[in-house]
């Protein structure tokens, strides 16, 4: 039989992610994102489940041959077996313990810079260009300053400079009563259904990340789901951000330069170099070529040509 007929195995994967077990789990992004990647595994002919944090003690069933655990609030330690364990750092690098990536076969990291030490292979967030695509814009979105995010117990600063220069931003999230005025908050929730379609439509996306995320190179979701959709994003600054979005997202360094950037003549990207940078991220960081880098580094690990 010739080489090439050869069927690639399908390995059993239990993907585990930080978010809780049940319906609270639903609404953190963690869920959509492990979800997503599962089904560009699953197009992969691979067998896969996500498990919820609550489920990680389970997670290394007999059954399991791959488990791969998304690095998030909590640490997950692996239960040794005939499993391949891999470790992707999606979030909050400063949280992961100086021992932890020894724990694990393989280690992937959302940063081009992050190191620990143990080797680490940058491994990028990504889009499902599926969901996130250019669509027609629809209101109550429609030329809207759009920031969709918890408070996460601050008043989160671009949020608060955007409201500062009179942007009038619409917000989605919780915790932002008395921080914004009562006519700027949109609702506790945005359902991840209505996100692209949001995005799309908005004027502008706000997006921030967390200093640490910033600071080592942890480019947030939400840029790469925005810029696939065809929004136009204003950003804090963070890491190679420049490197992989060039300038299809803007960057701003205090509430002046953000007044500038959402005034009438900030010079944002057009409406074709939007969609010419929505089908660059679609093509370039999508789940598929996430789950492709990973079965490949799988069938290494467990001695398959690949």
């Amino acid at each position: 039989m010739p080489r090439w007929w050869r069927r690639k195995p399908r390995w059993t994967w239990s993907i585990v992610t930080s978010a809780p077990k049940g319906e609270p789990g639903r609404a953190w992004g963690d869920t959509y994102f492990a979800e997503d990647l599962a089904e560009a595994l699953r197009e992969l002919d691979q067998d896969v489940s996500v498990v919820s944090r609550a489920g990680a003690g389970a997670a290394a069933r007999e059954t399991d041959d791959v488990v791969l655990v998304l690095r998030g609030l909590r640490r997950v330690h692996p239960r040794r077996g005939n499993a391949t364990w891999l470790l992707w750092v999606i979030s909050h690098p400063e949280l992961v313990d100086a021992d932890e990536p020894r724990d694990f076969d393989a280690v992937f990291a959302a940063s081009e810079s992050w190191s620990a030490r143990v080797p680490v292979t940058p491994l990028l967030q990504a889009t499902n260009p599926r969901t996130f695509h250019p669509q027609e814009p629809r209101t109550p979105w429609s030329g809207r300053v759009l920031f969709v995010g918890n408070t996460r117990g601050e008043f989160r600063p671009i949020v608060r400079d955007a409201v500062a220069v009179g942007a009038e931003p619409m917000v989605y999230g919780s915790g932002w009563e008395g921080l914004i005025p009562e006519h700027l908050w949109a609702g506790e929730f945005l359902p991840h259904a209505q996100l692209p379609l949001a995005y799309t439509s908005a004027r502008v996306v706000l997006n921030d990340h967390w200093r640490d995320m910033a600071e080592q190179g942890f480019l947030s979701n939400r840029l790469f789901d925005a810029v696939a959709a065809g929004a136009a994003v204003v950003s804090d600054r963070a890491t190679g951000l420049t490197d992989v979005f060039g300038s299809s997202v803007r960057t701003y360094r205090d509430a002046e330069d953000l007044g500038r950037l959402l005034g009438p003549n900030g010079g944002l990207p057009t409406t074709s170099e939007r969609r010419e940078a929505a089908e660059r991220i679609a093509l370039q960081h999508s789940f598929r070529d996430r789950a492709e880098v990973l079965l490949s580094r799988v069938n290494e690990l467990r001695g398959v040509d690949d």
